[in-house]
C-alpha cells in the first residue's frame, strides 16, 4: 500500500532511531541502570530557568489571542527580537521580514530545500553529516552529493568541494559545529569556501546558496570562536532551533534566517512563508514562540556538557581510541577498533553500549557518541568501555 520511494527509504531509515528502539528493548530486559544509551542527541539537562519562568508566566497570565493563528511566518515581534539579536552579533540589518519562524531545524531545512529546489538540483554536504539531509533533500526532488571532509581533522576538503560543483548545485549545506563530530569549521576555512562559492557561481552564471544548519551555535567549548556565516557568505540562509541551546527538542521550534545581501530575499522569504503552510506545518507553535523570544539569551548550562565530554574524551583516548576532540555540540565520533562499524556497534551491545554506526553518517568506520546523557550514565559506561577494548 505504501509508496514505493518510502518503502525503500524505510530500508535505510535512521540508524539512530534503530539504536534507541534497542535501547528502550535492553532497559526493559535488564533494567535502564545497566544500559549505556549514548545513540540519540536527546538532551539530559532541563531547559534554563528563564524559559522555565517565561512558559509560567504566559499559561498564568493567558493573554487572548495565544492560541490562535497567526502569520505564517511567526509573530512579527518574535521575529524582530530574534533579527536583533542576529544584528547584534553580527553588525548586519536584519529586520522581522528576513526570519521565518519553523517547527525546529528539521522543519526549517525542509522548508528551505521545497522553497529552493527544482526537480535534479544539487545539494553539496560533507561527510560525516547529520543522516536526515539525505531524506530531506530527497523529500523535494533534490540530489545529494557527498564531498568528503579531511579525516585528520572533519574540516571540508576544499578541493574536493571545487570539483563537485556544476551547474546544477543549488545549495552547499553544512552543519558546524557538527553533528556527529562536534568538530568547528574555521573562518579561514568558511572564507577560503564563499571565495570557491563565488568563483563557479561567475563560471555558471548562477547563484549558490550558503545553507547553515545551527542547531548547536550556543554549544562550543574552550574558549572557541564561532565564525559568523551572514558575514562571510553573501548568499546564505541561516536554519537555528532552541531543541539544543535551550533542551527544548520536543517543543519544535526554530526558525530561518535569510541575509539581508541576497538580492531577492523578499522573494525567498515569501516562498519559505508558502512552503511553511503547504508543507503543513502552517506556523511554528504560537506558546513555544514567545515563551523562547522571553529567554532568548538563556542557554542550558554548557559547563555540564564540558565535564561529560572530558570524562569520556580522556578515557577512551586512554584506552586507544583515536578521536577528534569536540569543540562544539555534544558528540564524540572516534574510530572503531576494527573496520566494520556494524560488527563493532554489535560487539558494543554486548557489554550493553548503545552506540551509533559512522556509515549512518556517511563515514563507515567510526561511530557516534552522544554524550548528552546522564553524568551517571556515562561513570557507569567506562568499565563497559574497557571491556570492549580488550576485545580488539
Amino acid at each position: 500500500m505504501i509508496a514505493a520511494k518510502i518503502s525503500e527509504n524505510l530500508k535505510q531509515s535512521s540508524l539512530i532511531r534503530a539504536m534507541f528502539e534497542e535501547g528502550e528493548r535492553m532497559r526493559r530486559k535488564v533494567g535502564a541502570e545497566y544500559v549505556y544509551d549514548f545513540s540519540l542527541g536527546n538532551p539530559d539537562p532541563e531547559p534554563p530557568r528563564e524559559f522555565k519562568d517565561a512558559l509560567k508566566t504566559l499559561v498564568l497570565q493567558d493573554p487572548p489571542g495565544l492560541h490562535a493563528y497567526m502569520n505564517n511566518a511567526g509573530y512579527p515581534d518574535v521575529r524582530e527580537k530574534i533579527a536583533a539579536q542576529i544584528n547584534a552579533e553580527t553588525g548586519r540589518k536584519l529586520t522581522f521580514q528576513h526570519i521565518v519562524m519553523t517547527c525546529g531545524a528539521g522543519g526549517g531545512l525542509n522548508v528551505v530545500l521545497k522553497t529552493l529546489l527544482n526537480p535534479g538540483e544539487e545539494v553539496i554536504v560533507f561527510t560525516p553529516y547529520f543522516g536526515e539531509y539525505r531524506f530531506y533533500i530527497g523529500n523535494h526532488g533534490g540530489r545529494m552529493v557527498e564531498v568528503p571532509s579531511h579525516l585528520e581533522s572533519f574540516e571540508p576538503d576544499l578541493a574536493r568541494l571545487e570539483k563537485s560543483i556544476t551547474p546544477q548545485t543549488k545549495a552547499v549545506l553544512i552543519n558546524s559545529p557538527n553533528n556527529p563530530t562536534g568538530v568547528v569549521y574555521s573562518e579561514k576555512i568558511l572564507k577560503e569556501m564563499a571565495g570557491i562559492l563565488a568563483k563557479k557561481e561567475r563560471e555558471f552564471h548562477s547563484k549558490i546558496c550558503l545553507l547553515a544548519d545551527e542547531p548547536y551555535r550556543k554549544l562550543v567549548y574552550d574558549d572557541v570562536r564561532l565564525p559568523q556565516i551572514f558575514n562571510i557568505f553573501p548568499h546564505a540562509i541561516v536554519v537555528n532551533s532552541f531543541s539544543k541551546s535551550q533542551s527544548l527538542p520536543g517543543a519544535r521550534i526554530g526558525y530561518i534566517a535569510v541575509s539581508d545581501q541576497l538580492e531577492d530575499a523578499p522573494a525567498l522569504v515569501d516562498g519559505l512563508v508558502f512552503a511553511n503552510r503547504t508543507l503543513g506545518f502552517v506556523n511554528a507553535p504560537g506558546l513555544f514562540q514567545k515563551a523562547t523570544a522571553m529567554a532568548l539569551d538563556s542557554v542550558v548550562d554548557k559547563g555540564i556538557y564540558e565535564e561529560r565530554r572530558n570524562i569520556l574524551y580522556q578515557h577512551l583516548i586512554k584506552l586507544g581510541f583515536t578521536c577528534v576532540k569536540p569543540q562544539g555540540a555534544f558528540y564524540l565520533f572516534p574510530k572503531a577498533l576494527i573496520e566494520d562499524d556494524m560488527k563493532f556497534k554489535d560487539q558494543a551491545l554486548k557489554h550493553n553500549l548503545l552506540i551509533v554506526p559512522g556509515r549512518s553518517f556517511g563515514c563507515p568506520g567510526y561511530f557516534r557518541l552522544a554524550y548528552c546523557v546522564s553524568l551517571q550514565t556515562i561513570e557507569r559506561s567506562l568499565p563497559a568501555f574497557e571491556a570492549l577494548a580488550r576485545e580488539f
